[in-house]
């Protein structure tokens, strides 16, 4: 026993006499560092230039084009709805406590970006940043922060100016032409993305002349890959000589890497208007308008499918005045090409009110020049109706009947569509039954007969085209019959 407890000892004795000279020996070695007191190389040599030059070019544009960059917060005053028992006399009653009385509210923050565009402290942002915000605070690159009020906003495009009053000297953006921009070129994004200052996200032009996304009345939006969160909004998407060619407005929630900013050629004329009066005025020319299909194409003899149709005009507007009718296609509006009708809405939105422009159109298969004097938007009858996407198939499955001498005031003659057979295509392209056909490829239907005839001659042609009275709107239907 004595023997086993000396051996133990001895053993215990010579591993803590072991320990210090191990601590001892590896204390350097715990974590793998250098030493290099800047004398070791870099684990890379050699970088090549170009990619140096990248780097230090990025590098620049931050430092020149930071300053112009601001972050807005705002607060904003919501009216909370509460559940309709909790305002019933019966609430106190039966669970005891008082309900509330009177309209109840709470206050929301939110962040966003800007950018100034003068040295008098006017800024850019988004309309969605500064909307019915009582409150709005701006900290620019030096980290002051001001008050700025709203001096006026557009929610048709989504954007807003806002001004500060500084003490200091601003550093203005510089404004660039995004009608040049080519797709895959470099885009850098600078904002406050969940309230992180000034964070700068690089990416490439992925698309330009998005529309059709919903977002907003008027859409010809840049598409980048640039990161783009909330709280970049309102912020300055730039080229790589640091021009504000967007703003950053929107992102796809369910991609990644799909971000939209609003085209700085597009913002100019809106800012533009919104320092000077507050608000926006659009022109008008008061036509109800229609993509061009593949199948319209053909009905209507055009080499391909390009411009906007007009499936309407409104009496005594701009349009009419000038002479244009239904059936016409757009194809130049003041001496821009239109190759759809949501670029038809653009250009006309953006021309000044009274100016007269040149139209360039075909018309029953051949060009035609108008000179229309365009109105004022805010001036125009509710009655303009806006661009329709419809739908072309073949037809088949309708059945028609003679107008009620009853629903003649609505559109005067063409026939009654009574029945659309379930699953035709007729049904898919988009008929339905009520709706009033009042030409057939240009041709007025007073009744049954001309109805009979006109598609007799549509059945040898291979193709027909149908206006279409839908209650107050007017609508081309093209289908292949072939």
């Amino acid at each position: 026993m004595t023997r086993r407890f000396t051996f133990a000892l001895l053993l215990m004795s010579a591993f803590l006499a072991f320990l210090p000279g191990c601590n001892k020996k590896d204390s350097g070695t715990l974590f793998n560092e250098s030493g290099r007191k800047g004398t070791v190389e870099a684990p890379v040599k050699e970088v090549p230039k170009d990619i140096l030059t990248t780097q230090q070019a990025f590098i620049n544009l931050v430092k020149a084009a930071t300053p112009s960059v601001v972050n807005i917060s705002t607060v904003s005053k919501k009216k909370v709805v509460r559940p309709m028992l909790e305002f019933s006399p019966l609430f106190e009653e039966f669970f005891g406590g008082r309900s509330p009385r009177g309209p109840q509210f709470r206050r929301d923050k939110s962040l966003g970006s800007g950018f100034i565009i003068n040295k008098e402290g006017y800024i850019v942002t988004n309309d969605h940043v500064v909307r019915e915000a009582e409150s709005i605070q701006v900290k620019l690159s030096n980290d002051k922060v001001y008050n700025a009020k709203v001096v006026g906003s557009d929610q048709k495009t989504d954007l807003a100016v806002i001004k500060i009053d500084a003490k200091e000297s601003l550093r203005p953006a510089v404004l660039g032409d995004s009608d040049k921009l080519q797709v895959g070129q470099w885009a850098i994004a600078i904002g406050n993305p969940f309230g992180l200052d000034r964070t700068v996200t690089v990416g490439v032009i992925s698309a330009t002349g998005r529309s059709g996304m919903g977002i907003e009345t008027y859409e010809d939006f840049i598409q980048t890959d640039a990161s783009i969160n909330p709280g970049n909004s309102g912020g300055p998407l730039l080229t790589i000589y640091g021009e504000v060619i967007g703003i950053n407005t929107a992102i796809v929630a369910a991609g990644q890497g799909i971000g939209f900013a609003i085209p700085v050629n597009m913002a100019k004329n809106v800012v533009s208007q919104l320092m000077q009066k507050g608000k926006v005025s659009r022109g008008w020319l008061g036509v109800s308008i229609q993509p061009v299909t593949t199948a319209l194409a053909e009905s209507f003899g055009l080499k391909k499918a390009t411009g906007a149709l007009i499936s309407d005009v409104v009496a005594g507007s701009p349009a009419a005045a000038g002479g244009m009718k239904q059936g016409d296609v757009i194809t130049r509006f003041d001496g821009k090409e239109i190759k759809d009708s949501k670029q038809l809405q653009l250009v006309v939105a953006e021309t000044p009110a009274h100016k007269h422009v040149g139209v360039e159109l075909i018309r029953e298969g051949k060009p035609l020049t108008l000179s229309v004097t365009i109105g004022n938007a805010d001036n125009a009858s509710s009655a303009a109706g806006r661009p329709e996407s419809v739908p072309a198939d073949t037809w088949l499955g309708l059945s028609v009947e003679e107008l009620p001498q009853n629903q003649r005031g609505r559109g005067g003659a063409g026939v009654l569509v009574t029945d659309v057979e379930q699953g035709s295509t007729a049904a898919e392209g988009g008929i339905r039954p009520g709706d009033i056909i009042q030409a057939v490829n240009q041709r007025r239907i007073i009744n049954l007969t001309d109805y009979n005839a006109a598609m007799q001659q549509a059945q040898k042609r291979g193709a027909v085209a149908f206006l279409v009275r839908r209650g107050a709107m007017s609508l081309y239907f093209a289908f292949d019959m072939r």
